[in-house]
């Protein structure tokens, strides 16, 4: 709770709106964007000499309020903004000041403080009955709307403010800012060893990345139209509020809003509101996980905590499991300095999930967001550290402009020891042109370690290594190296960790990296009967949320447990990989899912934290089913049945990887299967082999797929023959897919028929056809002799042709194969469990560093 000293108010004739407004960005263009300092900072007392007034009033919960996806096409009466015009007295009004931990000895000199607002927000935030009812559903639902992206109106209370008839005091420089970690003894229950922690900042993006924006304002926003600089963006803003309309509705209380109207960033932190605009932080990044943060940590109750200028109503939301919003509170902050606000608001209405978040509405002048932060009381103020580890493989743009990121990241950086690059590539991160600025920014926190190419999982097993051997970080935050990440996510992560009621691992998030506001992944699973990876409970794939924001979007307000986390992003705790090890000898595919796996066997579980995410290249956009990358994929997957799944032999995998193998086959993409049956082959020789051939298997992949014409690929169509039939289509028909399960077994055994034809020399000599990469279907490849068909990212084109001697041998070996599979299961599985702890230990994973170095 901020301290109250009185002040004596000045009087004199009050300022047109704009004035006051231009008085405001002069104010702040004159104080410059501060740093949010990090933990233990203190903050420096400073009076507060401008008059802001505050009010707030607090809506009781509806027992069920209206699905937020609903969208009524009846007109609603406008939504009028609770405010409670303070009495009217002779005597000075107070002033809010803005420092957390202003001395006692300003409290002993100052007047009677008012009553305590921490107080008050902490009782309206239980839903007493007594309290002021919500507005109807519908009212919600169109407040709901206005903030998502019309600014409309918002229609003032006719009882006019208590200082309608008083001008605001001159201007004055800013008061300190308010420390980010910190707490005085007005600032609510605070006990011994006990201290303000900020769990999750407010922010705006990092970069003027347009796409990106309804990831975190929901509403009209733009960037500062002709600078960052804050008196320009807001000068602007205000020049466009002065026309005779704009001065009379501000003479009726409010200017209209209009279809133009857009909030403006001007900071990583802030944003500029116009008058009559309404903008919400009901977004990704923003609103704030309450579901997860009551499932698994510590924090009982919330603290919102907004620094506001100008005449602004801040509206406080919650949201339930089932995606239905409520709003709990509103506040009205009219001052030209900076006054902090703060409400206290429990988690127990949680255990489903749901979001907090808030609303800003300028319903009288130009309002300025200078910063807002979610905040919780707790003994565990001194953050953790953490270890980044980025391994790279012949990416050198992409790593040197995610160090180049990480160093412009500023007091995010304080729990970061150490940046670890591991380098597996033949191109040389040192070696691209803006290494070197980057390093030079990031001084001893980087340190590139050369190692030959063991994969993602000998990389990150490094990093593991390396941040144990150390002994500094309690966390070790693994990153791929072509991501964009939103550097706001490792402190989002390190906190959540530090405050988890044991120990967790906290995963980021995957958005789309060339369609920056899909959330491609949301959260993962293994689903036991197929053992293969799925989305995760009541959850979507590849989810628009500019087309379909989190305000209307019910699933994502259901929390979602997971499994595991991608190592895209995810934050280990050290003493956890003193405990259950390394990452298994893999080299790509299915490491981190096993890691998932054998730290919730362990007690451990994995959360995959909203708000905390990078952007990746998409699985659409990569052959990973079909290149060299099958062989990982398919023997780790049965690697890791062999050691988790609960079904005898695997339950229906073995049957499913039958047919994979064979629609492969089918579909004349004969390099695949044969990856696959290698894969199996090598999963049948047991442990033993797994840390030996992590440093020579991608060059037996290489000599194997050579032999193979499917595996070659090309540029250019124009590279092959003509395209050319021998004959035309029967009656022209064209091929359609199977309607059912009937049809596509007959399917398969005409093209298994088919086999049994010789191919002509025409087919070898010109393409029968050109198949795009969205239409490459084994029931659609099988009715062809040769083709060309394309690879998932259109830049190269294979020719694939039909070898009915080649297509037996691998159906037979299949066959096999599986059915040994299945006899050995249950044998081969008690010896990869026994093996487990030796395969993931440090000392085993030394003796592979070592070997690597000299093939390196």
């Amino acid at each position: 709770m901020t301290e109250r000293a009185t002040q004596p108010r000045q009087t004199g004739p009050r300022r047109s709106a704009a004035a006051a407004g231009r008085t405001l960005i002069q104010q702040a263009a004159a104080r410059p964007q501060e740093a949010v300092p990090t933990e233990g900072a203190a903050a420096e007392a400073a009076p507060a000499e401008a008059v802001p007034t505050a009010t707030a009033s607090t809506e009781a919960v509806p027992t069920e309020a209206a699905p937020m996806a609903t969208t009524p096409t009846e007109a609603v009466p406008t939504e009028a903004v609770p405010t409670e015009a303070a009495p009217a007295e002779a005597a000075p009004k107070e002033s809010v000041a803005v420092s957390a931990a202003s001395a006692a000895p300003a409290a002993e000199e100052a007047a009677a403080p008012e009553p305590d607002e921490a107080t008050e927000a902490t009782e309206a935030a239980e839903f007493p009955e007594a309290a002021e009812p919500v507005a109807e559903a519908g009212a919600v639902r169109e407040a709901g709307e206005r903030g998502s992206g019309e600014q409309a109106a918002v229609e003032r209370s006719g009882t006019e403010h208590a200082d309608a008839g008083t001008e605001h005091a001159d201007p004055v420089p800013d008061p300190d800012p308010v420390p980010v970690e910190s707490a005085s003894a007005d600032d609510g229950a605070v006990g011994d060893g006990e201290g303000l922690r900020i769990l999750h900042r407010v922010v705006m993006p990092a970069e003027r990345d347009f796409d990106v924006l309804k990831l975190y304002v929901d509403g009209n926003a733009v960037f500062g139209r002709r600078t960052a600089d804050l008196q320009s963006a807001a000068e602007q803003v205000l020049s466009e509020q002065d026309g005779d309309a704009a001065r009379a509705a501000r003479a009726a209380g409010y200017r209209p809003a209009s279809t133009d109207d857009s909030a403006e960033i001007v900071g990583r932190r802030s944003l500029i509101v116009p008058s009559g605009a309404r903008v919400s932080f009901c977004s990704y990044f923003n609103a704030f996980p309450a579901g997860y943060w009551r499932r698994w940590s510590t924090v009982e109750q919330v603290r919102l905590r907004v620094r506001v200028r100008g005449e602004a109503t801040i509206l406080i939301y919650r949201s339930t499991g089932k995606g239905h919003l409520e709003r709990i509170k509103s506040l009205h902050i009219d001052s030209d300095t900076s006054v902090e606000e703060t409400v206290d608001l429990p988690l127990a209405p949680f255990i489903d999930g749901g979001w907090y978040w808030f609303d800003i509405i300028a319903d009288g002048r130009t309002a300025v967001l200078d910063s807002a932060d979610w905040c919780a009381v707790t003994g565990r103020v001194e953050p953790g550290t953490a270890t980044l580890g980025i391994t790279t493989f012949n990416r050198p743009k992409f790593c040197v402009e995610q160090l180049t990121a990480l160093a412009a990241a500023g007091d995010v950086l304080d729990v970061v020891d150490e940046i670890l690059v591991v380098d597996q590539g033949t191109e040389r991160v040192e070696d691209h042109p803006d290494f070197a600025a980057a390093a030079e920014a990031l001084g001893d926190r980087l340190r590139i370690i050369d190692q030959a190419n063991l994969g993602g999982s000998g990389g990150f097993a490094r990093v593991m290594h390396e941040t144990v051997e150390a002994g500094r970080s309690t966390y070790a935050l693994l990153l791929d190296d072509d991501v964009i990440l939103e550097p706001e996510g490792i402190l989002r992560s390190v906190t959540f960790a530090d405050l988890a009621r044991g120990p967790v691992i906290v995963g980021g998030h995957m958005l789309d990296l060339y369609n920056r506001s899909v959330l491609h992944v949301f959260g993962e699973s293994i689903a036991r009967y197929r053992w293969w990876m799925v989305p995760a409970a009541h959850t979507e794939m590849s989810h628009d949320l500019a087309h379909a924001p989190l305000r209307h979007t019910p699933w994502l307000h259901r929390r979602a447990d997971v499994e595991y986390n991608a190592w895209w992003m995810c934050l280990i705790p050290v003493d956890v990989i003193r405990k259950i090890g390394l990452s298994l000898p893999f080299f790509i595919k299915w490491d981190d899912i096993e890691y998932g796996l054998r730290a919730k066997a362990a007690g451990v579980p994995t959360v995959s934290l909203p708000g905390a995410a990078v952007w990746h290249v998409p699985w659409h956009s990569k052959d990973v089913m079909t290149d060299w990358q099958a062989y990982f994929t398919e023997r780790n997957r049965v690697i890791t049945a062999l050691l988790y799944s609960p079904y005898e032999r695997g339950g229906n995998m073995l049957k499913e990887s039958l047919f994979i193998t064979i629609k492969h086959a089918l579909a004349m993409q004969y390099s695949t299967a044969e990856l696959m049956l290698m894969a199996l082959e090598d999963a049948l020789k047991g442990p033993a082999d797994l840390h030996p051939s992590i440093i020579t298997k991608m060059g037996e992949l290489r000599e194997i797929r050579a032999g193979f014409v499917d595996a070659q690929a090309k540029a250019d169509l124009d590279e092959f023959p003509a395209v050319r039939r021998s004959k035309p289509p029967r009656k022209g028909r064209d091929v359609v897919p199977p309607k059912n399960r009937r049809a596509m077994f007959q399917t398969a055994l005409m093209g298994a028929a088919r086999q049994i034809k010789p191919v002509g020399a025409h087919p070898k000599t010109h393409p029968e056809a050109v198949v795009p990469h969205v239409d490459q279907t084994w029931w659609l490849l099988t009715k062809f002799n040769s083709a060309l068909v394309s690879s998932a990212d259109g830049t190269k084109v294979s020719w694939y042709q039909r070898d009915p001697h080649r297509f037996w041998s691998l159906i037979r070996r299949a066959s096999a194969l599986h059915a040994r599979l299945g006899k050995d299961w249950a044998e081969l599985s008690l010896q990869y469990k026994e093996a487990l702890p030796s395969l993931t230990s440090q000392e085993e994973w030394v003796e592979t560093f070592a070997k690597a170095r000299q093939e390196r």
